[in-house]
């Protein structure tokens, strides 16, 4: 079996045109005839996008229409997880190629319609209009011929009709070509993408603390240079720690874990990683926790309490009437009053 690969393999590259190359790839290129799909070098060798989401892009791009391309689905497909699938989708939304559209149905329904390009420099370059083909002239149909008219010998005196010629179909002319309209000028479209030169927004700023204690600044420091023996791919320079710091510091103020901090900063890194402080510094500035709530925020506010008045029964005419107090209702209150004599007063 080695023995046949090791003939093809040699066969192959005698067939390679000009002499080969003493170092570096030697590519065998055999002509596809069915199940490949085209992609352009500004994405295999994209300079600012990683091999995970050029991968992506190619997988994409291989699909077919309207298959599902959600961060679960690509998870289902790849190998890699669900992070590592977000971070390349990001990447490729960034760089043009991918774009996420929210749509409205009727209903009041709302759909999210993922629209991927395979060349998004090409959308911003004015459109070329198409030439339309000349009117093809109508062509004159053959003549019919004529058939010519029959002599009889004399001898025999048969006397034969005067044959009438059949007059000549006559050609219709050309049209005389009519003026086509001018086409009107060319609009190019509004991009769906931004370009790949586009001016990218400000970066949000660093988060800082209420106030910047010794003791939180040395902790942030600590943290940020132990990184390095957990994940040895996350090692900083001074600078770095330094500019850092204090956004770890208001972490640790709103009483995040040292071990959550490290957890959230160097969890599932792209590869290969080529800046670990940018990254750092976008995971300390995106994912920040918000301040514990206080002993106030978590009391559940208590309903005012309706206080009902109880009923009574009067000493006098036992009617039943609303008081605090046992006495006499209204009427008794009255009669008694004007007769003179002494009145319980409900309260």
């Amino acid at each position: 079996m080695d023995t046949q690969q090791n003939t093809a393999l040699t066969r192959a590259l005698a067939e390679v045109p000009g002499p080969l190359p003493t170092r570096g790839v030697i590519h065998i290129a055999i002509p596809h005839t069915e199940r490949f799909t085209v992609v352009g070098n500004h994405l295999a060798q994209h300079p600012d996008l990683s091999c995970t989401a050029v991968g992506l892009a190619v997988l994409i791009q291989s699909l077919p229409q309207g298959t599902e391309i959600s961060i679960k689905a690509l998870a289902a497909r790849c190998k890699e997880g669900e992070k590592r699938i977000a971070a390349a989708l990001r990447e490729l939304e960034a760089h043009g190629y991918l774009q996420r559209l929210r749509h409205r149905l009727s209903g009041k329904r709302v759909i999210t319609r993922t629209v991927f390009c395979n060349q998004p420099a090409a959308l911003v370059r004015p459109r070329r209009p198409v030439a339309t083909a000349p009117a093809p002239h109508p062509v004159a149909p053959a003549p019919v011929p004529v058939p010519a008219p029959i002599r009889v010998p004399a001898p025999i005196q048969v006397p034969v009709p005067a044959l009438v010629p059949t007059a000549a179909p006559t050609v219709p002319e050309a049209p005389v070509a009519t003026r086509v309209p001018p086409a009107p000028p060319f609009v190019p479209l509004a991009p769906l993408v931004p370009p790949p030169t586009a001016p990218k927004p400000p970066r949000p700023p660093l988060p800082q603390p209420s106030e910047l204690s010794a003791e939180l600044d040395r902790a942030a420091t600590a943290l940020l240079s132990d990184l390095r023996r957990h994940a040895p791919q996350f090692t900083l320079s001074e600078d770095d720690i330094r500019q850092l710091a204090p956004a770890v510091a208001t972490w640790l103020e709103r009483d995040a874990h040292p071990d959550t901090i490290r957890r959230t900063l160097t969890d599932d890194p792209p590869q290969p990683l080529r800046h670990p402080a940018k990254l750092l510094r976008h995971r300390l500035t995106a994912l920040l926790p918000p301040p514990l709530p206080g002993t106030r925020d978590l009391v559940v506010p208590t309903r005012p309490r309706i206080v009902v008045t109880p009923f009574q029964t009067c000493d006098d005419c036992d009617r039943a009437f609303r008081s605090p107090t046992p006495g006499h209702c209204r009427d008794c209150r009255e009669t008694r009053e004007h007769r003179g004599e002494d009145v319980r007063v409900a309260a």
